[in-house]
């Protein structure tokens, strides 16, 4: 995808703002999305009690404009990318698709939503011939929260190589066993002020795999045997939560009654994952990728 200079929006890969055709006037919604609250009123007295809040789904409404001077074709040309992009069957027929829109506002690095642009319109054609055509564009982002635009990774081998020996400075009770010999380490850094949902790969060979993120103590435990070039992918993000092996295979059954996918994030500063795995050998992986999550832009 194309670096985004400052004020410029990126709209399910059509561009707008400065040093493009489309001109944008007024950019609402990128506040506080709206609650859905779940008071209940107080049956013998005045006022309510209060229940949970949950955030509902945030909506970007954008005035924008197109501007072909004297190039009629060119600004029906934008118009009909625009509309393309908004009946794009790929997400429109499919379950759980999402278009994503891009933006960078002066001192932030570009910033991504996720959801369905769900209206277009031509508010006026009566300078069209003139190549101008005002715009009214809504593009309802489903998950509320800004993302980065660039996704993080870690990824971890699982081998014996160089495992043992100990580590100094060398701190009087000295002890040597491990619980797991052979569980493997790494770090990760959500440079947002939310947590993230990571999405998870496991390639085998190995068999029964167990992830766990160390300060928060959840876990994902599968009871799977994986053969070579086989691979499990793990998607923790609300709405697409599931385990599918080899990209078809339902392995929600084989998930541990602990392995709470709904909790399993990265929080916000930096945190460490332990895996392991039985049967593993050298080509063994867990790949995470995640993008850090953000309240505000």
């Amino acid at each position: 995808m194309p670096e985004l200079m400052d004020w410029q929006i990126e709209l399910a890969g059509v561009l707008l703002g400065p040093g493009t055709d489309i001109l944008v006037g007024e950019v609402e919604g990128l506040g506080a999305p709206d609650l859905r609250t779940q008071d209940v009123e107080n049956p013998v007295d005045d006022g309510a009690f209060a229940g949970i809040d949950l955030y509902g789904p945030r909506t970007i409404r954008i005035e924008a404009g197109i501007r072909t001077p004297a190039n009629p074709a060119r600004a029906l040309d934008l118009l009909a990318q625009l509309q393309r992009a908004a009946n794009d069957p790929t997400v429109r027929r499919t379950v759980g698709a999402d278009a994503v829109l891009r933006l960078r506002w002066p001192g932030r690095t570009t910033r991504r939503l996720y959801g369905r642009l769900r209206h277009v319109e031509a508010t006026s054609t009566a300078n069209a011939l003139h190549g101008w055509i005002p715009l009214d564009i809504e593009f309802a982002a489903l998950d509320p929260r800004f993302h980065a635009d660039d996704a993080s990774t870690l990824t971890l081998a699982l081998s014996a190589d160089g495992l043992g020996g100990f580590r100094a400075p060398l701190v009087a009770p000295l002890t040597t066993g491990v619980a797991f010999p052979d569980e493997r380490r790494g770090w990760m850094t959500n440079d947002g002020d939310l947590p993230a949902w990571p999405s998870l790969r496991i390639t085998g060979p190995c068999a029964n795999p167990r992830i766990r993120h160390v300060e928060s103590g959840q876990v994902i435990e599968l009871a799977v045997a994986l053969g070579s070039g086989q691979h499990i992918d793990i998607e923790t993000r609300p709405g697409t939560r599931w385990a599918l092996r080899d990209g078809t295979g339902n392995l929600a059954p084989a998930l541990s009654p602990a392995s709470r996918l709904d909790t399993f994030t990265i929080p916000p500063g930096t945190s460490e994952l332990w895996w392991t795995a039985r049967d593993y050998t050298n080509t063994t992986r867990l790949a995470v990728t995640w993008r850090a999550a953000y309240a505000a832009l």
